[in-house]
């Protein structure tokens, strides 16, 4: 990319993509030495994630980039090419996990999450005030506190609603991202691009150097497809992951 190309990009934009892309591959590399390589702790971090620390983080790296999407969003000349590049993508991620482990495969994970939210977006809140979809992202977000007790109460017994929250006692993904709560974040993300860059300029009265956070936050969607590929192939090559 040229010079004058990475300015005319939103530099804090990319930057905190780029952290939240970091942040979730560093989740995921003591995901998998936990529970491929039986490591207890790397570099000093645990790498038991079941902790309510890690729960918090894990939802924060997450609901960053959901919100940066949403404000890409509004950014974008073509919202139905980019639910199709996510889609393509999310389509490849649940091919790959079925084959590598079809017991916790990744039908609705954060891409596809994405692609989703990208699609609803552009068909029916694009046109909309950014106080409109603010409020619609609201409800959307407290009514994910509510669905725990609706899963109860309805006794699931299908997985075919997995998109909205809703599945059996029986599933099993080692990424979901329901549309409830998630699509109400990107909602949010939405009103907020509306509202910050209106002027689609930065918020930075000077001119940052580039990073490469900032790289990685242009390429945050290739970053994410290869990242566990390559853990996983380096866990196997040191013997931890048998195939």
């Amino acid at each position: 990319m040229s010079k004058s190309a990475v300015r005319a990009r939103i530099w804090e934009i990319d930057f905190l993509r780029g952290l939240a892309i970091i942040l979730m591959v560093g989740y995921h590399l003591l995901y998998d030495l936990g529970d491929f390589a039986g490591i207890k702790t790397f570099m000093g971090f645990s790498t038991d994630l079941s902790s309510l620390a890690w729960l918090v983080a894990q939802n924060f790296f997450a609901g960053l980039f959901v919100i940066l999407s949403g404000i890409s969003s509004t950014f974008s000349r073509n919202n139905f090419h980019r639910f199709v590049k996510f889609g393509v993508v999310a389509l490849l991620i649940t091919a790959v996990t079925c084959l590598f482990d079809s017991s916790s495969a990744i039908f609705f994970g954060i891409i596809h999450c994405l692609a989703v939210s990208v699609l609803i977006y552009a068909l029916i809140f694009q046109k909309r005030r950014p106080a409109t979809r603010a409020i619609w992202g609201g409800l959307i977000l407290l009514a994910g506190f509510f669905m725990p007790a609706l899963r109860k109460v309805l006794a699931v017994k299908t997985n075919w609603f997995i998109p909205l929250g809703l599945f059996s006692p029986s599933f099993s993904s080692i990424d979901y991202f329901p549309l409830i709560p998630w699509f109400g974040i990107f909602l949010i993300g939405t009103a907020l691009g509306e509202w910050l860059y209106a002027q689609k300029k930065s918020l930075l009265r000077r001119p940052l150097p580039d990073t490469f956070i900032n790289w990685c936050g242009r390429h945050s969607l290739l970053i994410y497809l290869i990242h566990q590929p390559l853990i996983i192939g380096v866990l196997y090559l040191l013997g931890y992951v048998g195939l």
